[in-house]
């Protein structure tokens, strides 16, 4: 519903302002505590009207004629800022709108087709708490966009013929393959040691070598023993992913662009602009004029590519099949992305929009694979739910075992995709359990259990016979500040999902969240709902209960967060 508020805020005041011969492509459109929105249209106008803002915001607002059917209410100058109100109709077409459309409320008002790549870890064991910043990023992003009204593809691109998947392939052929354990962990045990032997026997490193370009010849056995090793830790990978309701529809391998000839391609393409030299027997690029001073190597002296170059024809690839395509990569990519926006760029290819993140951390420090050093995302799983179900205990000893577990479940997924969620993809954050898990906190905790307060308080209604969800009801019965709060904080949703898919940035939606739950719960703290003495008040409360109950679970969807009815 905002957006179509802004839509209309927007008609209004450029109309205006051509009215007084003047013309402007940036309204200076903001959220204000003053109004519903506000413009700072007569700032960006005052040297071209030859006015002082005060007086030139004064007569824009002046000159502003509203449509009939309008959504805007009052019109009000404070300075040079011109502050707008909804009026009357925006607060009940809302409810009447999210009564009517439920879950699709709020989406819907985009399209195109995107390929969105998240994850994409090296399978040479299994996801730690380092990687699920980037699954959970990514798979919140591919919500919002999806509700948003894009068709999304989520791409997991798997990394099957690199140095790391070498040493693996070549461990299995010495250390074996512990088959009782987790294939993402047992494939980490052998990485592990593999490195460890190459330590004590540098010599050793040759036979990695071989391996990579006995893979690029098209040797069958080798190739073999490489898909052998990445299917047992893409298995494990997948399940991690499938228990934080994270999936993939697609996973894309690098061997597949070396087999089909687009890695040989695309270096023929970047050789042809006569931007490659050779520099230490390798082949690299020279991308000074996009202000890089370190080249890019796309090819190693021995002839084999790496996975710059891989990723390139994997981009070409994907420019050919969407109109715009997302990679979530860690903040040590900035400098390899760039590059190969650069490199793309040069040859006249699409290039991805790259969302950067800063990375998550547990109080414990940093981690790494290859040491052996790092805390996997099932142990931290396992904690959380572990967690979950002592605190779910404590508050609910009456109710059977599995809905300890099942809430213990969908409480402790929450609280980690929440936490991790609700902090801007730049910023770095260390991830501490404990507090993701407070109740009292205002987290996803909180989150979910304002929903399935929602549903309580419509379940008790219903049983008293005081709800019944196809009685006619009366929005303009609406009057309290706390009841015309909660329904524009509703309204806003759709702008959220707007903000949120443009600039890229999940957050946006974690703090709406949280924000719609604090004001559903001022609402029902301050105002009587089933024991509303009026009957007609009654119903429109319940009505706005339940109002809430849909865009609380619209919301903690796109978050990939379950809403339970009851906790």
């Amino acid at each position: 519903m905002f957006l179509e508020f802004k839509k209309q805020v927007t008609s209004i005041l450029r109309d205006a302002i051509a009215s007084l011969g003047l013309q402007t492509d940036d309204l200076g459109l903001e959220a204000s505590q003053h109004a519903d929105i506000a413009s700072k249209a007569a700032f960006r106008l005052a040297s071209q009207a030859r006015q002082n803002p005060k007086e030139l915001a004064e007569r824009i607002s002046e000159a502003i004629i509203l449509p009939e059917d309008s959504l805007i209410g009052k019109i009000t100058t404070v300075g040079p800022y011109i502050n707008i109100d909804a009026n009357r109709k925006y607060i009940d077409e809302t409810v009447f709108r999210i009564r009517q459309e439920e879950a699709g409320f709020g989406g819907g008002f985009c399209q195109g087709r995107i390929l969105l790549e998240h994850t994409s870890a090296n399978p040479n064991g299994p996801l730690h708490v380092g990687h699920i910043r980037n699954s959970i990023i990514g798979d919140t992003l591919m919500r919002v966009l999806r509700r948003a009204g894009y068709d999304v593809e989520t791409q997991y691109y798997v990394n099957d013929m690199g140095r790391q998947i070498a040493i693996v392939s070549w461990a299995l052929s010495l250390f074996g393959f512990d088959s009782s354990r987790k294939p993402d962990h047992a494939i980490a045990d052998v990485y592990i040691k593999a490195n460890a032997e190459l330590i004590a026997n540098p010599e050793k490193v040759s036979e990695i070598d071989s391996r990579m370009q006995l893979v690029e010849k098209g040797d069958e056995a080798t190739i073999k023993s490489f898909d052998d090793a990445v299917a047992f830790a893409i298995k494990g990978i997948r399940e991690t992913l499938q228990r934080m309701n994270v999936t993939h529809d697609s996973f894309p391998h690098e061997s597949g662009f070396i087999r089909s000839g687009a890695v040989s391609r695309i270096v023929g393409e970047i050789k042809a602009i006569g931007r490659t030299e050779i520099d230490n027997g390798a082949l690299v690029v020279d991308l000074s004029d996009y202000g890089f001073e370190k080249t890019l190597v796309i090819q190693r002296s021995d002839g084999t590519s790496l996975y710059t170059t891989r990723d390139l024809a994997y981009h070409e690839w994907k420019g050919e099949r969407a109109d715009r395509m997302i990679d979530v990569l860690g903040a040590d990519h900035k400098l390899i992305s760039g590059q190969l926006k650069a490199t793309l760029n040069a040859i006249g290819k699409r290039e991805p929009e790259i969302v950067i993140f800063e990375f998550v951390s547990l109080p414990e420090g940093s981690m790494s694979t290859r040491r052996g050093k790092f805390i996997p995302a099932d142990e931290l799983l396992d904690q959380i739910e572990k967690q979950a179900y002592a605190e779910v205990d404590k508050r609910r000893p009456e109710m059977p075992d599995e809905f300890k577990k099942e809430v213990a479940r969908n409480v402790g997924i929450g609280a980690v995709r929440y936490d991790i969620v609700k902090v801007s993809p730049e910023k770095s954050t260390v991830f501490n359990w404990k507090e993701a898990l407070d109740f009292e906190k205002q987290g996803g905790p909180f989150i979910q259990y304002s929903h399935a307060r929602a549903c309580n308080i419509l379940k008790k209604a219903e049983e008293e016979g005081l709800w019944d969800p196809s009685r006619p009801i009366d929005p303009s019965l609406l009057v309290e500040d706390t009841e015309v709060d909660l329904v524009k904080k509703m309204a806003s949703f759709d702008s959220v999902i707007d903000t949120s898919a443009r600039e890229l940035k999940p957050n946006a939606i974690a703090i709406y969240a949280r924000e719609l739950a604090e004001s559903f719960n001022q609402f029902y703290r301050f105002v009587p709902v089933i024991n509303a003495e009026d009957e007609e008040l009654r119903a429109i409360r319940l009505a706005l209960v339940d109002c809430a109950r849909i865009v609380l679970a619209s919301a903690l969807d796109t978050l990939g967060i379950a809403a339970p009815e009851s906790m």
